[in-house]
């Protein structure tokens, strides 16, 4: 194909959630107001974590804090651009922030999925092999852990917006959606992109399935192994591990329903998408501190201190 011949797209035009002005404008105060939600709480668990010597000297609430710190990432990619466009006719974005969207998507996205695996063998140890954690789950351990999460993220993105920038967009520049989509912005290009979408999005397909599997079989050796115990240490780890397992379905279901079977499009994957970018980062903070007694404790103290120094 002789590229010459056609004018390379320099933006892409968002199609958003809705096109009614007046659900715009609610959902405009709903999204600000859900946005700083999430913001707020992953925050103030990120700051408990760090300010409490016995919550960040242990390996679960390092990865939890962890997972805060990416889900304020992930909140933030394409949120603050699709509050911003509720107000606004044109939901224009350029060519370069399109790709950063992608990229930053399939980079907290798959550091994610990989950061929850890491969570799952924390517990694992915690539950199955209680005598051997201070070794299996050291301090270098779980740093191990995180920097392979953010590799992991990194390479699978780098990747996917490796190929989508290199495409001929010459024409079409319509997404339907309130962001930069992989499956929705390889449509675009001015050539058959069956085959190399497949790839590409196997590649997050797999990631997600890969990442889900081994968290199905982590959680179903915990919870065979939790009916074992007596009923006062059974219900603890119930517990903590009922926490995660929320998490993971939140935000494992609707990834792997766009990513594995991505080229059947439906409202719903809009809604899907607003699930596990908006709704599973405001939902993780409150999962994990209301059915966890240690974190609202840090958090009480926190608050003592702050009362006290003022």
């Amino acid at each position: 194909m002789d590229l010459q011949n056609y004018s390379l797209v320099s933006e892409f035009v968002l199609h958003g959630l809705c096109t009614s002005r007046h659900l715009q404008n609610f959902l405009f105060i709903f999204f600000f107001g859900i946005y700083v939600a999430i913001m707020l709480g992953n925050l103030l668990i990120l700051v408990t974590v760090i300010s409490d010597p016995r919550l960040h000297s242990s390996p679960m609430y390092f990865l939890l804090g962890n997972l805060s710190f990416l889900d304020m990432w992930l909140a933030s990619f394409a949120t603050p651009k699709m509050i911003r466009d509720f107000l606004s006719d044109q939901k224009l974005i350029s060519f370069g922030g399109c790709m950063a969207q992608i990229f930053f998507l399939h980079f907290t996205g798959g550091a994610e999925m990989v950061l929850l695996v890491s969570m799952a063998y924390d517990r694992y140890v915690a539950i199955c092999k209680p005598l051997y954690y201070m070794i299996l789950i050291s301090r270098q351990t779980c740093i191990r852990l995180v920097l392979a999460s953010w590799v992991i993220g990194f390479v699978h993105s780098i990747s996917q917006v490796a190929f989508t920038v290199n495409l001929p967009y010459c024409g079409p520049n319509e997404v339907d959606s309130f962001f930069c989509d992989l499956p929705l912005v390889i449509k675009l290009a001015c050539m058959d992109t069956y085959v190399l979408g497949l790839i590409m999005i196997s590649d997050s397909g797999l990631l997600s399935m890969s990442c889900f599997l081994l968290l199905l079989i982590s959680y179903t050796v915990i919870l065979l192994t939790v009916r074992k115990r007596a009923a006062s240490s059974a219900s603890k780890a119930l517990s903590t591990c009922s926490a995660h397992i929320m998490v993971v379905t939140l935000f494992f279901g609707p990834c792997i329903f766009i990513y594995v079977w991505p080229f059947s499009r439906f409202f719903v994957d809009k809604l899907l998408s607003v699930f596990y970018t908006i709704f599973t980062p405001l939902l993780n903070p409150i999962i994990y501190t209301l059915r966890n007694e240690e974190m609202k404790a840090a958090m009480k103290k926190l608050q003592n201190r702050r009362v006290t120094f003022h």
